[in-house]
């Protein structure tokens, strides 16, 4: 078992990364489907939730289904933050995220993401506030350092594990490579292995497939594993993952049914989430990932983002299985 304070996860626990308009509900429930252990919601803004934006609110609906669930806040001022986090606590998840790791740079100008890791003593500040506030497990997501000269990790888990967090999710780039180049493990590796750490460390960044999972877990020893950009349109690599991990082989990827399958499925959700419209709206960008990598597929994608019902995407999808079912 890997334990966040009094919350319990399976052995090597896979968790679904917090990613800004994508990792809402609908997209959650599908990964919760096929595996993932423990998700997070996407960013919240401390300022945009104390002035109670309704988008900030939004970000606070969680289910049942969906546990364990910790929300994810983000901000550069202490007394926001801590008020923030309250907020938070009160809607009844089990931890509480501090975002240390994105680096858009509308969040990194106002002192917040990111941007936190060019100023250490800040980011101690900010997460004993949140710390402080309240009785739920605290973690924090964050990078190896603003860039390749600054890359303090090793500095920066000690001193949150020293005021109170209860994991660490580090994700192996600094900010100024974005996501762009090969995300480095080596001191994702030196911070889980450092005797003064005590608490679960996650790593974060390029596992796409299960062999690269396996081989970073018995490599630089994490505890678990967080996913991000390679689950968008393909719930199924957390089972797959723990289906390598359980018999060293590898499971058959989704048929075209499956795909089609869960993607109605995940329209479905959107739909009973946000309702008609902007369900419909907010799922358009998910077809090119569902469909991702399927010849032919390019006519049937442009079809699906003008679609305006779940009859006339339905009927799209009846096509697109019966043109498969003539071709292969």
């Amino acid at each position: 078992m890997v334990n966040i304070g009094p919350l319990s996860l399976p052995d090597f626990p896979l968790l679904l990364a917090p990613m800004e308009d994508v990792s809402d509900p609908p997209f959650r429930a599908v990964c919760k489907e096929h595996g993932a252990d423990l998700m997070y919601t996407e960013f919240i803004s401390s300022e945009g939730l104390i002035r109670d934006a309704i988008k900030s609110r939004k970000k606070l609906d969680i289910f049942d289904y969906e546990r364990p669930i910790g929300i994810q806040i983000f901000g550069g001022d202490e007394e926001a933050l801590s008020l923030c986090a309250k907020i938070v606590e009160s809607t009844g998840p089990d931890l509480l995220d501090i975002n240390f790791g994105c680096p858009v740079k509308k969040v990194v100008c106002k002192g917040a993401g990111a941007g936190v890791l060019k100023d250490i003593e800040k980011m101690v500040s900010l997460t004993k506030a949140v710390v402080n506030a309240v009785n739920i497990p605290v973690t924090v997501k964050t990078r190896l350092g603003w860039d390749n000269d600054s890359r303090n990790i090793e500095e920066v888990a000690e001193r949150l594990q020293d005021i109170g967090i209860q994991a660490l999710a580090i994700h192996g780039r600094t900010r100024t490579q974005m996501y762009k180049g090969e995300a480095d493990w080596t001191l994702i590796g030196k911070v889980k292995n450092n005797p003064r750490i005590k608490i679960p460390i996650f790593g974060n960044g390029d596992i796409d497939r299960p062999e690269k999972a396996v081989t970073y877990k018995e490599r630089y020893g994490v505890d678990g594993i967080m996913i991000g950009r390679a689950a968008i349109g393909y719930p199924w690599i957390f089972n797959e993952i723990k289906h390598y991990i359980q018999t060293g082989e590898t499971k058959a990827p989704p048929s075209i049914e499956d795909r089609v399958k869960t993607c109605k499925k995940h329209l479905v959700y959107a739909l009973e989430w946000k309702g008609p419209r902007e369900g419909i709206l907010e799922m358009r960008p998910h077809y090119a990932s569902y469909l991702k990598g399927l010849s032919h597929v390019k006519e049937f994608r442009a079809q699906l983002v003008k679609a305006n019902s779940l009859e006339e995407i339905e009927l799209i999808f009846d096509s697109l299985l019966a043109y498969y079912s003539e071709v292969l």
